[in-house]
């Protein structure tokens, strides 16, 4: 089994900024992608950014130039480093990890609030 442990959420000014952490342990033989969705009240959970072993990633449209995405391999760690929050980023952030073709595991979410 592998536990993810994520930090970092907390409430926020627009235009302030935050950095979530999520920390993998257990039985992890390889980690491939780790990435951040997020949930909003009323609306379907979203992916917000994901980084590949390699150290590829992506974004979702609304966070690109906002958001950076990144990873200690040796740690099992990946961050969320978040600036210029806006009001609409306010969500329930969730971290994912992929450890295989159908495996995963999620965090249990920390709440980002932004206020206006």
């Amino acid at each position: 089994q592998v536990q993810l442990v994520e930090s970092g959420g907390g409430l926020v000014q627009a235009g302030g900024s935050l950095r979530l952490s999520c920390a993998a342990s257990g039985s992890i033989f390889s980690i491939n992608a780790m990435g951040w969705y997020r949930q909003a009240p009323g609306k379907q959970r979203e992916l917000v950014a994901a980084i590949t072993s390699g150290g590829s990633t992506n974004y979702a449209d609304s966070v690109k130039g906002r958001f950076t995405i990144s990873r200690d391999n040796a740690k099992n760690t990946v961050y969320l480093q978040m600036n210029s929050l806006k009001p609409e980023d306010t969500a329930v952030y969730y971290c994912r990890v992929v450890t295989g073709p159908r495996s995963d595991y999620w965090g249990q979410g920390t709440q980002v609030t932004v206020s206006s």
